[in-house]
């Protein structure tokens, strides 16, 4: 399903993307030169942002997959990105086969490889919605087609909400998605912080905002806030490598190309919440 005011022939190939910079910190190939001149500019200052983009996709896969292993069948994906296999419909409906996935995006690059995100079990569903997380209702609204919201959802916005300034209101939206999830249902976010390293981070923030994304990095404190009135699934919040580590989730070495070395924080703080 897509939002009918979006085209996949909408792409913006002048300016710099969230969704693509991540794909080039990932070693995709879903972008274009302008996208890869900026991830340049990050990595230049920050040379561990491919560790840090391998490390949230590795919580990621960890989170859903604990959700699925303790029963939730429905998950709605927001922030999607451009598809890097395993895709979340494909480790949760490896753990329930008959698990529902609503994907959501704002990038029309990634509704062109919508596909690769609708391949499901033949037990379960998966979904497309283009949309804009400042637009929760929409998306909300959208997702009812494919998902029972008399049930428990797991809603995640990974690596998501450190794109959305302050004056955009991110509590408010992530108030406004778990409003109408029935009780048991659970957020899963992932957030870029300046807590260890500031300088660095707004001149990382700076390059997002040049290329026309409102990015804005935010302090433990800060992140907590968005699971006010939920029920933190242990550990709480964490940086990402200490959220329910699992062997060769890290190179321990520190490994090579600016990978961070032993002892080295990646600055992404974690969480997992559940609705009371």
């Amino acid at each position: 399903m897509t939002d009918a005011g979006r085209s996949a022939d909408q792409l913006d190939t002048g300016k710099p993307h969230s969704a693509r910079m991540y794909d080039y910190f990932l070693g995709g190939k879903d972008n274009y030169p302008v996208d890869a001149e900026a991830a340049e500019q990050v990595i230049s200052l920050f040379p561990a942002v491919r560790d840090m983009a391998r490390t949230n996709r590795a919580f990621m896969h960890r989170a859903v997959r604990l959700l699925a292993e303790r029963g939730v069948s429905q998950f709605l994906d927001i922030g999607t990105g451009i598809p890097t296999e395993p895709n979340l419909h494909q480790i949760v409906q490896g753990v329930v086969p008959h698990a529902r996935v609503v994907y959501a995006d704002n990038d029309p690059i990634v509704l062109r490889h919508a596909e690769a995100l609708l391949h499901s079990t033949r037990e379960g569903r998966t979904a497309y919605v283009a949309g804009d997380v400042r637009e929760p209702g929409k998306i909300i609204a959208a997702a009812r087609e494919t998902l029972d919201f008399t049930r428990p959802i797991a809603l995640s916005l990974v690596a998501l909400l450190h794109l959305v300034a302050d004056e955009d209101e991110p509590r408010r939206i992530v108030r406004e998605l778990l409003e109408p999830l029935a009780p048991g249902s659970c957020l899963t976010l992932s957030h870029a912080t300046g807590d260890f390293d500031p300088e660095t981070w707004e001149r990382v923030v700076e390059v997002y905002r040049k290329g026309g994304t409102a990015a804005q990095v935010r302090t433990r404190a800060e992140f907590t806030e968005f699971f006010t009135g939920l029920e933190l699934v242990d550990p709480g919040v964490v940086p990402a490598e200490r959220w329910h580590p699992e062997p060769g989730d890290r190179r321990e070495d520190g490994g090579e190309g600016g990978a961070a070395g032993p002892g080295e924080e990646i600055p992404l703080y974690v969480a997992v919440g559940r609705k009371p």
